[in-house]
This record gives C-alpha cells, structure tokens and sequence, in this order.
C-alpha cells in the first residue's frame, strides 16, 4: 500500500502529526509536507488544522474507513494464500447489538469458528456502546451513523430501513396514504428513535409523535409490530423474513429512512489484530449476498 496512505492512518490513530511523526522517526515537518502532498493527489482535504486540534473532514473519513478495510482485506488475503488462518489463535472478544446478534452473527459462529479453530471467541450480546479498554473488548459491531474519534472501522454492510406494519393492523386501522395519515396511526418505537427522519426523491421529512408503547427493547417493537399493535421503522435485516412470508407489509413505500445508518466492525487502533481482521473478512463476505443488503 501507498507510504502516505498507511501515514495517513497512522495520524487519524494517534490524533497529531507529532504523534505520528515519532511513530515513523521522522519530523512533524516531514508529516505535514507529506498528508499535504496526499491531499493535492487526492484533491481534497483530508484533515482539519488547528493549533488545538486535529480531527478528519467527511472525505478523510471515508477514505480512512476505505484504508481500512483494505488493510483487513490484505490480512485476510495472506492467510488464505498462506495457508496461515488455522495459525491465528488467542483471545478475540466481540460486543454485537443484541437483535443482529442474534439474527446474524450467532448463526454464522460456527463456521467461523471450524475456519479458526484457534481463536477463543468470547460474544457479548449488548445494545450499548461498551468501552474497549475497561470491558477488554477486541471488536465491536455497530449500528450507527458515524465512527467515534479516536477508534477505526470497517463497514460491514447497508442498513436500510422502511415502515411497516401486520396486515391485521391495516385491516382493522386502515392504510395510511401521506405522512400526515401516519401520524394519526399508532407509531411503534424504542425509546429515543422517534422522530422518524424519512425521505422520497430528495425530500426529508420529520414524523414526530410518541410510541404506543414505551420499550426500551427493538426487539420489542418488532414483535408488536407482528401482533397487530402498531406501525414501526424497522431495519430490512431485521424484518426482512417477516415481509416475506407476510407477517409484516410495507407501509408508505415510497417513503424510506435516509441511508445515514451502516453496520460497522470498530476497534481500536490504525488496524484490526489477526483474529478481529478474520472476523470481519469472514462477516463482509457472509453479508456480501444478504437481501437486506
């Protein structure tokens, strides 16, 4: 990979060119003239200045998370071509939203692991955002808009979202057919997710109101959106089966949540350790095929 591009990771990881300067024994000067020369080949500025602070701009950060994924997908690659991923072993603990956790990546464990018998998977089932050093966690797969400073990531997959609601709920209460008839129905939410932000051709709108029912569990909300009780926002990869088999139909289809949301492997550090790299290679390409995609 491109010196200025491994650099670059090296300056988000450690937070200032003096930091990384000393990583690469070299001089800030020398950081400073090289990032410069990157962003004039890249046309575009990949780092905001100040004299207190250092912090990405919206392309630095995509590039970072691009940088990323790359460097998982180099480990990756090497142990398959080496045959070196039966050699990868130690601790790897993982924190995993509860609901995807369960529908995604539990189900997925067990080839995972006949891949790298070495590995000693520990799994956390937690909604929160657990802190890596105190909690001694490896990896952590988010739900989320953004990445927190000072931690890295690799975007695992899409999370698109769309109302929907049970037939038997339709039936009884009707079909809404703008968003203004929405908020006269029964919204089903978990605590903190209304409003809803949606969008159609561009335009954004808020839906605001308040649940029919107070949860502080999605899984909940899911659940009461199958019964009957109301109409919910929903990830694709979490109501996905539900609308295939009918349990659950599109409400205002023409209207969906803006595509600020992704699900994300984050860790500390400029790049995942051997087992966290495995994991995510081996969750990218399980995700690759995924209808909720």
């Amino acid at each position: 990979m491109d010196p200025d591009y491994l650099l670059f990771v090296r300056i988000i990881e450690l937070g200032s060119m003096s930091a990384a300067a000393r990583a690469s024994g070299t001089t800030p000067a020398t950081v400073s003239k090289r990032l410069a020369r990157l962003e004039r080949r890249l046309g575009t500025p990949l780092i905001l200045r100040t004299t207190r602070r250092l912090a990405p701009t919206a392309a630095g950060e995509r590039f970072h998370a691009d940088l990323i994924a790359i460097l998982a997908d180099l480990s990756a690659a090497r142990d398959r071509l080496t045959g070196a991923g039966g050699d990868i072993s130690g601790p790897l603990r993982v924190t995993v939203p509860t609901s995807f956790g369960r529908l995604h990546i539990l189900p997925r464990l067990h080839a995972f692991l006949d891949r790298y018998p070495g590995i000693e998977l520990a799994v956390d089932l937690d909604d929160g955002f657990v802190e890596f050093m105190p909690a001694r966690v490896h990896l952590a797969i988010r739900i989320a808009a953004s990445v927190p400073a000072g931690l890295s990531a690799v975007r695992l997959a899409s999370n698109p979202r769309l109302l929907c609601a049970s037939p038997a709920y339709l039936k009884r209460r009707g079909v809404p057919a703008t968003l203004e008839e929405l908020t006269a129905h029964q919204l089903l939410a978990a605590n903190g997710q209304l409003p809803w932000r949606l969008q159609q051709a561009g335009e954004i709108r808020l839906v605001d109101g308040s649940s029919h029912v107070q949860t502080n569990s999605s899984e909940a909300v899911r659940e009461l959106a199958v019964t009957g009780v109301g109409i919910a926002l929903r990830s694709f990869w979490d109501v996905g089966r539900l609308l295939a088999d009918g349990a659950l139909v599109p409400v205002l289809a023409d209207w969906q949540a803006p595509h600020d949301l992704a699900i994300w492997a984050v860790f500390p550090g400029a790049a995942p350790d051997r087992a966290a790299a495995a994991l995510i290679a081996f969750l990218q390409q399980a995700f690759i095929d995924e209808a909720w995609q």
